[in-house]
């Protein structure tokens, strides 16, 4: 990056702040645990769950995403063994847990743009003698598609919910749960950590996030439509957009930044307006991009009616739409605060 944002005049953050910060989301896990144990999160998730269950399930991911990007970003610092052991085994946990929020998510999503396209009050159920415009097939034709997202992604989310519990009854999650427990007391830093500053690896950590940010086509970002999207979006090719991934990566790397900030200054000072919008920024990117993606796999399903394959490749197109807005808003917030930057 051009511009460095770790703040200069602080003093040196050694080992010991990322032992004391390890220790608090250690901390934050267990009693997530504690809670959602407590609330029948171990019988139910986000599909009949309730919301405090709901609420515990996401504080264990939260810790356990930010437990394992910061054993990423300071794993010289770390016993490498235990370090490279429990990273996996971290983000197996988030990613097991966040599929059925996300497929819920994506349904609601993907269900309010349809209702959106269509103009219609009465969305999902509408006859078909109202079809007298182009506007009016989109409406019949969202009822059916609608219909259609529901069965599939509400499988998609049932078999996630029941990969969740299994997840949270294995020996496997177990294992881990018995790994943060001995982190809360005790982290396994290297020998000479204790007095090792951890800026130049909280530096590199945003190095790389600039890098990924300059390899972006954001002067592509900056125009509101990209048909090589649409078109690759609705071809018979199921392969992920090529597009997405850099932008995903960027999304991962922002995390990870914010993770070592976190790690090297108090909450208060760790709050970067900054980081902020462009993170939500690529949320809404990746949202998007998901709901794209699940549109067009609809539309691919054999036999479906004409007016459904319509509606699915308008809904298809709306969401590729707001990619593109999402990239657009990241590049103008980023290059903005680049510029804006002392």
């Amino acid at each position: 990056m051009a511009q460095q944002h770790l703040d200069p005049t602080a003093g040196p953050v050694a080992g010991d702040a990322l032992a004391a910060y390890l220790q608090a989301q250690a901390t934050e896990f267990l009693r997530a645990l504690r809670q959602h144990r407590e609330t029948g999160g171990a019988t139910a998730t986000a599909t009949n769950g309730t919301e405090e269950a709901v609420d515990a399930a996401r504080a264990l991911r939260r810790s356990a995403r930010r437990i394992s990007g910061t054993l990423h970003t300071f794993r010289p610092l770390l016993d490498e063994g235990w370090s490279e052991g429990m990273r996996p085994e971290l983000a197996w946990l988030s990613g097991t847990l966040a599929r059925e929020h996300a497929y819920g998510a994506r349904l609601e999503r993907l269900l309010a743009a349809l209702h959106r396209l269509s103009g219609s009050s009465a969305f999902p159920a509408q006859a078909a003698s109202e079809v007298r415009t182009e506007k009016g097939t989109l409406t019949v034709g969202a009822a059916k598609a609608g219909a259609l997202l529901e069965r599939q992604l509400t499988l998609a989310r049932t078999r996630a919910h029941s990969a969740a519990l299994q997840a949270l009854g294995s020996s496997r999650f177990h294992a881990v749960a018995d790994s943060v427990a001995v982190l809360a007391s005790e982290v396994p830093l290297t020998a000479s950590a204790a007095g090792t500053a951890l800026r130049p690896l909280a530096a590199a950590a945003e190095d790389r996030l600039g890098d990924a940010v300059t390899g972006l086509p954001l002067i592509t970002a900056g125009h509101p439509y990209n048909a090589e999207a649409l078109v690759h979006g609705l071809s018979a090719d199921t392969a992920p957009q090529p597009q997405d991934a850099p932008w995903h990566q960027v999304r991962l790397l922002l995390r990870l930044h914010r993770y070592a900030r976190e790690v090297m200054y108090s909450d208060e000072v760790a709050v970067d307006v900054r980081l902020l919008t462009t993170g939500q920024a690529l949320d809404r990117h990746r949202d998007a991009a998901e709901a794209a993606a699940a549109a067009a796999s609809a539309a691919r399903t054999p036999r479906i009616a004409p007016a459904t394959a319509y509606a699915l490749g308008v809904l298809h197109a709306d969401q590729r739409h707001e990619v593109e807005a999402a990239r657009f808003a990241f590049q103008r917030a980023w290059l903005r605060e680049t510029v804006g930057t002392p």
